[in-house]
């Protein structure tokens, strides 16, 4: 059984893979344990190359239902193959709802994708889901703002996702102007915004730290089975077998497995994908037909993950000398080299640090030698855990019974252990730096909006035909159920009367406010305040915009202006200035604002001699009631269906880090499932391994609790030993970056919440183990075949 001719190759993998497949029980079970982990992590890997499909698609759709006529409307007449598109968005509660009214201008308007019609007067089209919510308990303050009879559903064509809200209603009123724009073509046009230096090194990154624990899962996986394989590669030896021969033979165990796990793991992503519309991670999720995986990747991933399985075989077998009469590895064995395991990371960061900086202007950057880089670092934090472990379980000593029996376990071999717990090793090191690396540069994507909204939660502006209908919007918001109180002033605005001075284009104006004290304070720098005061609040830029020639202490304004600017009104609406108005200082309001002009009460300016004014809202909501914003869209909804109602923040952050961002949550959860789920089985292969040995230990005396202390404690040393050296690895790896970019660490503590998930991840596939190790534990565990 010599020679290393194709021949020879082929009739020894033939031979590991029937020593797989015709093993009895104990054979099955370990090929099918093998080829179980092997798709679970293919099945991942196949979703991961149908994430740019998936995104494309979503995009797609997403321009489809746009209109690039928005920037034209003014050259689009009204015809018979016009529509009136008005953007309406809300939001409810913590979901974004896409919505859109409408109004059909001839028999030819064009329709959105997935609607067969324009819908009338008082109709809504809607989509699954939100026709699911709206008919729901939970959807009754929603039914409240969309009213609208429901005629119909949006099809797939017209959503983003089967779990995105989103609505069209028609309108007959609907006029254009006021957010509303006439169109005659569905679908947008443009260029793709190009991804800066930042977000590419943030997807490389990405790329590297979701995908290195499936393919370290796989690389254990295959190696299931490890110890009664290498029993039998004794065996031939025994009949004649040299070694090279024996390595074969167990090469063709794993790529038994590997080639069924390949097969369960496209069974598991053709089901899988057919529920992916039921999946909803980070409000994420997709059609089943988006789900398609590159042609090429997938094709990578069939070569190379039986290719890996052969590879990692051999790579194992090189530290064990299978000798006819038994195993050497289960002797004594020599210390573990730590120089070449060191030389990894190093020659990682190394790669990196030298790849040059980075910055948020660059459109294109090393992407293969930042991602090599990055891949050496972690598989060196992964070849140091052997050693780790190693170096910690040889000086151990004394202990209860359970602890002596699980580090006698762990020093007698490590391997399996350590094996068990390289994913959960790299994907915390990898998430460590990933946490650094977005707090270093998330900054750079966050714009503050100067909005306070301790001060207010909620603003809305709406332009009315009289005083006293922005005054009734102010009234009404006032009585809103979860309205704690309102800041809500009448705007307009005024001229100086009479024809332009020499040096004049247009007359000088001034911003005018009326608004009761409580909201003059927010406005200015207001210390005394009753009903019939006036002010001239000053800042910036007032004097320059003319105001200081308008608002005049004694003096009178127009504050029916003409549209021109440079003309006087032909009707006048003249308003003395009190002459004991007080000059203030102009104070930034909860919106971000500087309102700077006339400020009155409402018995100083009667707000019916505003002439074009216009509501200015903001709510300051009740903390404790839960649906107070909600109750505020209503109000706004029956007042105005295209009221916008903005929610104040302190900070906005680009569409593009926050798509980003998303991604690696969607990511990092399938991960760490996988990431369970194959400790899991690892651990109950384990067990299942040594049967036997329980059977025994049990039948000796031994308590079933110190078993199962001592299983605790054989997956608990390897996993600190792990994390410290994930934290360590993590930490280098996120300098490293945080130093191409020029950032610094936002928080040198940033992982301990990534580790404390790591911890809890081990916690609970420890306890999920229990139940098959009591099973083992069973005096049928004597028998053996």
């Amino acid at each position: 059984m010599t020679g290393a001719g194709a021949g020879s190759w082929a009739r020894d993998l033939a031979l590991g893979a029937r020593f797989a497949a015709a093993g009895g029980r104990q054979g099955w079970t370990r090929t099918l344990l093998t080829a179980l982990g092997v798709g679970l992590g293919v099945t991942l890997l196949l979703f991961a190359a149908s994430v740019p499909a998936m995104l494309d698609a979503r995009h797609a759709r997403s321009t489809a239902r746009d209109s690039s006529d928005e920037f034209r409307q003014d050259r689009i007449k009204k015809g018979d193959d016009t529509l009136l598109y008005a953007p309406n968005d809300t939001t409810y509660r913590d979901s974004d709802i896409h919505g859109v009214i409408l109004r059909a201008e001839g028999s030819k308007a064009p329709t959105p994708p997935g609607v067969a019609a324009v819908p009338g007067d008082g109709e809504m089209l809607v989509s699954p889901a939100l026709r699911t919510l709206l008919a729901s308990p939970d959807g009754a303050l929603l039914r409240e703002r969309l009213d609208g009879r429901i005629v119909g559903t949006i099809g797939d064509a017209g959503l983003t996702g089967p779990s995105e809200l989103a609505y069209y209603s028609g309108s007959d009123t609907l006029t254009q102007g006021e957010r509303a724009y006439r169109i005659k073509h569905m679908g947008a046009t443009g260029t793709t915004e190009q991804l800066g230096g930042f977000l590419l090194l943030l997807i490389v990154m990405i790329c590297v730290v979701l995908l290195m624990p499936v393919a370290v899962f796989i690389a254990t996986a295959v190696r299931f089975g490890s110890e009664a394989r290498d029993r039998r590669l004794a065996a031939l030896r025994l009949v004649g077998a040299d070694t090279a021969t024996t390595h074969r033979v167990a090469a063709g165990e794993a790529l038994l497995g590997a080639l069924a796990g390949l097969l369960q793991g496209a069974g598991f992503f053709l089901v899988g994908r057919q529920f992916t519309g039921l999946v909803n991670v980070w409000n994420f999720n997709a059609f089943p037909s988006d789900v398609s995986p590159s042609p090429l990747l997938t094709a990578l991933i069939a070569v190379a993950v039986p290719a890996s399985a052969v590879l990692v075989t051999f790579l194992a077998l090189r530290r064990t000398a299978i000798e006819p009469l038994g195993v050497v590895r289960n002797a004594a064995q020599r210390r573990r080299r730590l120089w070449w395991r060191l030389l990894l990371p190093v020659a990682g960061l190394g790669l990196l640090l030298t790849s040059g900086s980075i910055s948020s202007t660059d459109t294109s950057i090393g992407t293969y030698r930042i991602a090599f880089g990055a891949v050496l670092v972690l598989v060196g934090v992964t070849a140091l855990l052997p050693w780790g472990s190693d170096a910690v379980i040889r000086r151990v000593r004394g202990g209860p019974v359970s602890w002596q029996l699980a580090i006698r376990r762990l020093q007698l071999s490590s391997d399996t252990a350590s094996r068990a717990v390289s994913g959960i090793t790299v994907a915390v090191a990898g998430a460590i730096a990933l946490q650094m690396l977005f707090g270093g540069v998330s900054d750079g994507f966050t714009k503050r909006t100067g909005q306070d909204p301790k001060r207010a939660q909620l603003a809305v502006s709406q332009p009315v035909s009289t005083g006293a209908q922005a005054q009734r919007i102010i009234d009404d918001f006032r009585t809103t159920p979860g309205v704690r109180s309102v800041l809500g002033s009448v705007d307009s605005w005024a001229v100086r009367p009479g024809k332009l001075l020499k040096g004049e284009d247009f007359l000088p104006t001034a911003s005018v406010y009326v608004a009761d004290c409580a909201t003059l304070r927010e406005l200015a720098d207001v210390t005394s305040c009753r009903d019939g005061d006036t002010f001239i609040s000053t800042g910036e830029g007032f004097a320059a915009d003319g105001g200081a020639k308008v608002a005049r202490p004694g003096k009178a304004v127009d504050l029916n202006p003409s549209l021109d600017g440079d003309k006087p009104s032909a009707h006048p609406v003249l308003w003395t200035l009190p002459a004991n108005a007080r000059t203030v200082r102009a104070r930034t309001d909860p919106r971000g604002v500087v309102r700077t002009g006339i400020l009155a009460t409402p018995s100083a300016l009667p707000v019916t001699k505003l002439q074009a004014p216009e509501a200015d809202v903001m709510l300051r909501l009740d903390p404790n009631r839960a649906d107070a914003a909600d109750l505020a869209r209503n109000t706004a909804a029956r007042i105005n269906p295209r009221m916008d109602v903005q929610t104040l923040t302190s900070t906005v952050r680009s569409n593009q880090f926050a798509t980003v961002q998303k991604g690696l949550l969607v990511g990092a959860t399938a991960t760490m499932l996988l990431i369970a789920t194959s400790m899991l089985v690892s651990l109950v292969e384990q067990l299942r391994e040594r049967k036997r040995l329980l059977a025994v230990l049990v039948a000796f005396g031994t308590r079933r609790s110190t078993l199962g202390w001592s299983v605790l404690w054989q997956t608990a040393v390897p996993v600190v030993i792990g994390l410290a050296l994930a934290v360590l690895g993590g930490l280098g790896l996120g300098a490293a970056l945080l130093s191409m970019v020029g950032a610094g660490a936002s928080s040198w503590t940033a992982f301990l919440p990534i580790v404390g998930i790591g911890a809890g991840v081990i916690a609970v596939v420890t306890l999920l183990s229990l139940p098959p190790l009591w099973r083992l534990m069973r005096p049928d565990g004597l028998r053996t075949e």
